[in-house]
């Protein structure tokens, strides 16, 4: 039975002590090269103060030009009409290929999309508004009644148009918009169309390029979310078969079922949920108390899932051998805004990051638990490789990388948060899976994240 050691720390000063017999076994031990852990993004945003805009007379001129300037680098060789596919010659073309590729194209009808792109926008912050109860309970509620009051009369929804226009009719009316008595207007008034587009370089003008700057940030969230999910749909993943039988089968299932639900419920049940977990009891109240009791249970079913693909991976000659962990510690630093704002809850803002550790603590990326042992000499940690000394014939596992510990099990059950953050005060200590207010009050508070990665025990095998 072969005894091997863990990880011992031995001082500089020791002297190693020599058999008085020869012996042969003791050799260096072999360095393992190995790449960082990925981690995501952190699960706390870091928010920093908006730049004021500039002046509208100097931005009019200037911003639509070094936007697309900065954004439209063509190389020198790319054809001026992209090649289409799919229809032949003499159909039709398509929106997207209509006009060939150039920047004054694309100058004019951005300025001209900038310019008239507020209805679009304004009927985006009344679905917000409405959706996420901001002009009170009332407001919200008459459209709740309106959407239950289609779902029970379904056939009402062909005179959703009429009603669209008449409300429209009634809205600018000259005695309602004036609050005047519809007699005492002179009759046939013609009144003034309104503004349909913004000056360029106004107020208007620049909050539609504010909107469209955010809605551009929402576009590439929204694609980044759902780009996870393509491997699993393009049998680019070994369990795009699972997922497949799994939803036939369900789809099979489902077909009886459907016609035994009542629709005009269903619908109505389904078009008012979005109300109620948008509503701020529920935002505020009812999931962060849900979450907080379900955060060590959920965290551990994301570990175990984690961890039941990685055993799914494993190669014959994992399995026949022993398996351990090596781990590694991620340390970041809060820091406060440089103005020391505060968001709409009343928090003082700030972010955290590598760089905020000062100078003398703990470094980035540490191997020991107590903050020291780092990656480099400099303590910097920001080197592509690490180098672990494993014992004579222990391999990283090659089928898998770093894993965070997302149950936190180095603190306790329920010790870290959903991305395995582990909170501390300023000295790091006295952790919780989430920031005290106290901590950010005080303009001080720490976390780390404990990182683990298997070996294995392989006497024949060759680096």
């Amino acid at each position: 039975m072969m005894a091997t050691l863990d990880y011992v720390e031995i001082p500089p000063y020791a002297t190693r002590l020599r058999s008085a017999e020869p012996n042969n076994d003791l050799r260096p031990a072999a360095k393992v090269v190995t790449s960082f852990p990925r981690p995501e993004h952190s699960p706390v945003r870091s928010t920093s103060p908006m730049t004021q805009p500039m002046s509208p007379s100097k931005a009019g001129s200037n911003l639509t030009s070094m936007l697309l300037t900065s954004a439209l680098q063509l190389p020198a060789n790319a054809p001026a009409t992209p090649q289409p596919h799919g229809p032949k010659k003499g159909s039709p073309r398509l929106l997207s290929t209509r006009d060939p590729l150039s920047i004054p194209i694309t100058t004019t009808n951005f300025r001209r999309f900038v310019s008239r792109a507020r209805p679009v926008f304004w009927l985006q912050d009344r679905i917000e508004e409405i959706v996420l109860w901001k002009r009170g309970w009332r407001y919200t509620l008459v459209w709740m009644a309106a959407y239950a009051f289609l779902c029970y009369f379904p056939r009402l929804i062909f005179l959703i148009p009429h009603a669209v226009i008449l409300s429209v009719l009634l809205a600018t009316h000259p005695a309602i918009r004036k609050g005047e008595n519809l007699d005492a207007l002179p009759p046939k008034v013609i009144q003034p169309m309104p503004a349909t587009q913004s000056s360029e370089g106004s107020a208007e003008w620049l909050a539609n390029l504010q909107a469209i700057q955010n809605l551009m940030g929402a576009v590439s969230d929204a694609h980044d979310f759902a780009v996870k999910f393509v491997p699993y749909l393009t049998h680019s993943a070994p369990y795009t078969g699972t997922i497949f039988s799994v939803v036939l089968a369900t789809f099979l299932l489902m077909i009886p079922a459907v016609n035994m639900l009542p629709m005009r419920t269903t619908c109505l049940v389904l078009g008012l949920l979005p109300f109620f977990f948008t509503h701020p009891f529920t935002q505020h109240s009812l999931l962060p108390t849900l979450q907080s009791g379900l955060r060590p249970v959920l965290n551990s079913l994301r570990f175990r899932a984690l961890r039941a693909v990685d055993d799914d991976n494993l190669e014959d000659k994992h399995w026949r051998t022993e398996l351990r962990e090596v781990e590694l510690w991620e340390n970041e630093r809060w820091a406060p805004g440089p103005n020391g704002s505060s968001d709409e809850g009343g928090r003082t803002e700030g972010s955290w990051s590598k760089a905020n550790l000062r100078p003398g603590e703990r470094k980035p990326w540490t191997r020991g638990r107590d903050g020291w042992s780092g990656v480099s000499d400099d303590g910097s940690g920001e080197v592509s490789n690490l180098t672990f000394s494993l014992g004579a014939g222990w391999y990283f596992v090659e089928t898998e990388d770093w894993r965070p510990d997302l149950e936190g099990s180095w603190v306790g059950p329920g010790g870290a948060d959903e991305g395995g953050w582990v909170y501390t005060n300023d000295s790091w200590l006295d952790p919780h899976p989430y920031p005290l207010e106290e901590w950010r009050n005080s303009g001080g508070m720490t976390r780390r994240r404990r990182w683990t990665r298997r070996i294995y025990y392989s006497p024949g095998a060759t680096v």
